[in-house]
């Protein structure tokens, strides 16, 4: 391998560190008018009466749509819309607009003008008459047969808050499973601990806020320039909620994003379905470009609510069942909120420890809130920290070293649970060790704390997956060109969002087909670049299109040592060619693919390959320790280190594979003692910028080493595993377990705010 390995600078490094590369904040049309949105003030409501004739009469306003002039056609917003495999159906449970909003910040109506101005102005003059209905806002409280009822088509019949279907995931590697079998299982323990936790929504903060231009023509096409993670299923959603044939819609990156984690997985809060009927009414191009203020309020966030888990082990440390709930805040519409909720089960709850006994219910509970939707980890997150707190607590039953209750535990390449593929390569125990030494664990784990300022270690493990199938319909294509002067251009309609995927694509590209890396292109981003793509998430990008890159460069390389081994250039068994560098070597003389490819062009041939496959689904594993210093009269927890160890199969790009890690690593820590949205009855979430939220800074940076342990995965190309996800997801529960190390408490709510740490602390008997 000649660039697989390497840390080869990025592609689309220039552009942003010029400020030349172009976000859709950057995108102008002829023509083009701006838009604003309505939103209602109140969490649950009907719209008595609404008047729009003065916003119209406005000058300068060319279209205003309400849910009164707009299709009322369901759909939903994310990306299962289109990706949820049969039997089961997605829950269209939003409209363009609607008469009945749901949470504070809902769509109304919405308004394009000839500047934005005017169409600030015009928003504010459309007169709306609100019936104020009863709202709940807690999971829980939501769940009680007297709560106000938020989706009344689309609640479960057992409790009609939830959102579709309760997720119930069981497993039994010993007995078939039936209504007795945890039981069964938690009889054979001989210590059992419980453990809750209580998680607050927290937001991607992605550095662009959405933004989409739409232009439709008189013809019937509709072009969609926005910040979706996804073009061609965002392409899918917006072609059925406005009864058009995909065939005439586009949507695509303009090329770049300014971040995803997770907002952007289908259409972008509502921006590209917004813009567009604007667009459809106005017969001109039409930018919608969300305030933070919007981004903050009226797009998804991270599920927040309540996890309750409780784990049986025997004397010497073997687990055999583990019970887990979750009660998650899903909002007013249901984007994620079934999907989340099984993977929260899958991966959070189960996927990095050997045990024979599992059981999992998931509640995805319908509010009055904003929706909660994809953020990087995609449910993980929360079922690792209560899985994780249930381990600490064992290990203190126990009186056991918590990394060597562990490492006796986790789960290896042939053992089965939850998940529906085969594990893989499992680097977890390499991973534990080496975090635990670069953490200084032996010397300071569990030392007697005396002072004011405390100091502790605290240790985690997690996996996630490389890809989303069989969860939902998630496959790739790929079109692999060479130009006539021999160089290499890659199609996909994958998004760059900001990791680097794209140059990492292109050395697994370029080592699979052996052509130069400099003189290679990527095309990405757009629905119409090439056959569907599922889009950037699941850690999956990289992972998942190599493995259908490598399909096609067999192909295509097949194809040029075959036309080389022609009588009219080598003359030899195609067997015995290979491709080097851009060169063919083997024959009687070396053959420059330029040479080749021009020669086949002066006689109408050209090389291609377009491929299209479900990928494999491998599972990266990690640890991650903390060491913290908690100011026990203050409150204050300061996170000093993070020792973030990573089994990432093989690194196809080091340096972006450690940025990956630490900007992970850094919105753990935020979840953890910083970040979260407060809601405030009657006026929403107090959140509204980041100059009310908790962000960590750079001052806030732990020193964060990121440890890179190579398993080499059978399923991945040349061994590899994702990286993307990863590394946020077992930051908290090791920060929560380095502050019991200092503090003797176990918290059990997020974040470790100063109030929540003295009120533990006292609680406890601390202070």
């Amino acid at each position: 391998m000649k660039y697989v390995g390497k840390s080869i600078p990025r592609n689309d490094g220039f552009d942003k560190a010029t400020g030349l590369g172009q976000f859709t904040v950057d995108v102008t049309m002829p023509h083009m008018l701006y838009a604003k949105v309505l939103r209602s003030p109140y969490a649950h409501a009907r719209v008595v009466k609404i008047d729009t004739s003065a916003a119209e009469a406005l000058p300068g306003v060319e279209a205003v749509c309400t849910f009164e002039n707009t299709t009322d056609k369901p759909f939903n917003t994310s990306a299962t819309m289109v990706t949820t495999p049969r039997p089961a159906e997605p829950v269209r449970d939003q409209t363009v607009f609607t008469g009945e909003p749901k949470y504070i910040g809902d769509e109304i109506a919405a308004v394009a003008a000839q500047t934005e101005a005017i169409a600030e102005q015009a928003v504010k003059l459309i007169k709306v008459e609100y019936e104020e209905l009863p709202a709940v806002y807690d999971p829980l409280e939501a769940l009680k047969p007297e709560a106000p009822e938020v989706q009344p088509v689309f609640g479960n019949k057992e409790h009609k808050n939830v959102c579709g279907e309760i997720v119930r995931i069981p497993f039994c590697a010993e007995e078939e499973f039936g209504p007795e079998t945890m039981e069964h299982g938690f009889a054979k323990a001989d210590v059992i601990v419980e453990a809750d936790i209580k998680l607050p929504r927290v937001k991607q903060c992605q550095m662009e806020v959405h933004a989409a231009v739409a232009s439709y023509k008189a013809n019937g096409t509709l072009e969609i320039i926005s910040t979706t993670q996804t073009p061609t299923p965002t392409k899918m959603i917006v072609a059925y909620a406005l009864d058009l044939p995909e065939s005439k819609v586009r949507v695509r990156n303009p090329p770049y994003l300014g971040g995803g984690f997770g907002v952007r997985i289908g259409i972008s809060g509502k921006a590209e379905i917004l813009a567009a009927v604007l667009s459809m009414k106005a017969l001109r191009p039409v930018k919608l470009v969300y305030t933070r203020e919007e981004d903050f309020l009226a797009s998804d966030t991270r599920h927040g609510g309540y996890l309750h888990a409780r784990l049986g082990a025997k004397k010497d440390g073997t687990f055999v069942a583990l019970d887990t709930t979750a009660w998650l805040n899903t909002g007013a519409y249901c984007t994620f909120g079934v999907e989340l909720l099984a993977v929260c089960g899958v991966c959070g709850t189960a996927g990095t420890y050997r045990i024979p006994y599992l059981n999992y219910a998931g509640y995805p509970v319908y509010t009055h809130q904003q929706t909660a939707g994809a953020f990087r980890g995609f449910g993980t997150p929360q079922g690792t920290a209560v899985v994780e707190a249930c381990v600490d607590k064992m290990a203190q039953a126990l009186n056991m070293d918590p990394i060597q209750l562990r490492k006796m535990n986790t789960m290896g390449p042939d053992d089965k649970n939850f998940f529906p593929f085969t594990v893989g390569s499992v680097g977890t125990n390499e991973c534990l060790d080496k975090a635990a030494a670069e953490i200084g664990w032996a010397e300071k784990r569990g030392q007697p704390k005396t002072g004011n300022k405390r100091r502790g270690v605290g240790i985690a493990c997690n996996t996630h997956v490389s890809n989303a199938a069989p969860f939902c319909v998630d496959y790739n294509a790929v079109n692999l060109t060479i130009e006539q002067d021999g160089t290499l251009r890659v199609n996909s309609a994958i998004p760059e969002i900001g990791p680097g995927s794209t140059t990492a694509l292109l050395q697994v590209a370029c080592d699979l087909l052996g052509v130069p890396f400099e003189t290679a292109t990527m095309i990405f981003g757009d629905s119409s670049a090439a056959p569907f793509d599922i889009g950037s998430h699941a850690t999956r990008t990289l992972y998942s299109v190599s493995q259908v890159l490598k399909d096609a460069a067999e192909e295509l390389k097949a194809d040029i040592l075959s036309y080389a081994a022609g009588h009219d250039f080598l003359d030899t068994d195609p067997a015995k060619l290979s491709l080097e560098d851009g060169i063919v070597q083997g024959g009687s003389r070396p053959l420059p693919l330029k040479e080749l490819a021009y020669e086949a062009h002066l006689r109408g041939k050209q090389f291609l390959s377009t491929k299209c496959k479900v990928p494999e689904n491998s599972l990266p594993f990690a640890a991650q320790a903390a060491e913290v210093e908690v100011d026990m009269e203050l409150g204050l927890v300061k996170v000093l280190k993070i020792a973030a160890a990573h089994d990432v199969g093989h690194v196809v790009n080091p340096r972006l594979c450690e940025g990956q890690v630490e900007g992970g690593v850094l919105q753990g820590v935020g979840w953890a003692v910083r970040e979260e949205m407060t809601y405030v009855e009657g006026e929403g979430f107090y959140n509204e910028g980041f100059h009310k939220y908790m962000l960590p800074t750079a001052d806030d940076r732990p020193e964060i080493v990121s440890i890179l342990v190579e398993s080499e995965d059978p399923k991945g190309i040349f061994g590899m595993k994702g990286i993307g996800e990863v590394g946020c997801i077992p930051t908290l529960p090791a920060i929560f377990s380095a502050v019991e190390d200092a503090t003797g408490v176990r918290f059990q709510e997020a974040p470790l705010t100063p109030d929540r740490v003295l009120a533990g602390l006292k609680a406890a008997g601390k202070i």
